[in-house]
């Protein structure tokens, strides 16, 4: 059953919005990951986005990308993401955890064992970022099968019967993009518009909102809230600090004191920024 009922409900009593951090599974590699997803979580995180490598990431910027080509230069895929996400769930049975997936990967594995595996591994939803709410027939009914809540990318300016397919075919919550391109800070994100876009989809009794694609501060966390979102997700500000201490990490020996004293900097960092990003939502 998808923990994020529970998770809004929660935010809703206590008058706040959700903070949910992206992050690549596999990025530098899985053992660190799992230690930068911990960090995220003792930050505040009330969710989590979760990537999987692909070599083709389409909607992705550079900054996301190269966690790409890192997580997949350590030799992680699909299964190896699921071994680490199960791990995570085994420590946190409350927390809602998202997968953000190329559709290529679901087509190769075979929808329902990839939806079934997914939910094995205690993953709560699935996005395909190159999926379109008009492709996604198939892909929902065996996320419903498995139990998981397909999620949908409702697009900046969409049309109102997008917005109404969208909201129709996602649950969970639904992916509202802040601006036009791929994923990354080097172009802000825009509020101008997502107030009606909010609206409509609600009007069409849309899962809960939240708001992506070029958050990388707390004054734009708090600007989406205030523009009637439920939450926002912030992917390339986080990926960039692991990006910073990926090749110190890298290249020290494996329980090493100068990995650790590296590894600890990183963990400091992530949760002084989730901290920063969840108090913007109160």
């Amino acid at each position: 059953m998808s923990r994020y009922p529970q998770m809004f409900q929660r935010l809703a009593d206590a008058g706040e919005g959700g903070f949910v951090p992206f992050v690549m599974v596999g990025d530098p590699d899985a053992g660190l990951s799992e230690a930068v997803i911990e960090a995220l979580i003792e930050g505040g995180a009330d969710a989590l986005e979760l990537g999987v490598p692909f070599s083709d990431p389409v909607a992705d910027g550079p900054t996301i990308q190269r966690a790409h080509i890192r997580a997949l230069e350590a030799g992680v895929g699909f299964r190896s993401a699921l071994e680490v996400v199960a791990r995570v769930r085994e420590r946190h049975p409350e927390l809602p955890i998202g997968m953000l997936i190329y559709g290529n990967v679901p087509f190769a594995v075979g929808l329902e064992t990839f939806y079934r595996e997914c939910a094995q591994a205690g993953i709560d939803s699935v996005l395909l970022p190159d999926v379109p709410v008009r492709e996604g027939d198939a892909f929902s009914q065996a996320a419903e099968a498995a139990g998981i809540d397909a999620v949908y990318i409702a697009p900046p300016s969409a049309s109102p019967d997008t917005l109404a397919g969208v909201a129709a075919a996602s649950h969970g919550y639904v992916y509202a993009v802040s601006r036009a391109g791929v994923t990354g800070t080097e172009t802000a994100s825009s509020t101008i518009g997502l107030a009606e876009a909010v609206a409509r989809l609600r009007a069409d009794a849309a899962a809960p909102v939240m708001l992506g694609f070029g958050i990388s501060t707390p004054e734009q966390v708090a600007e989406a809230i205030a523009a009637g979102a439920d939450g926002a997700i912030s992917g390339s500000a986080v990926v960039k600090v692991v990006e910073a201490h990926a090749p110190a990490l890298m290249s020290a020996p494996a329980g090493s004191p100068e990995r650790a004293t590296e590894l600890e900097a990183l963990r400091a960092e992530l949760i002084e920024l989730v901290s920063a990003m969840k108090a913007a939502t109160r």
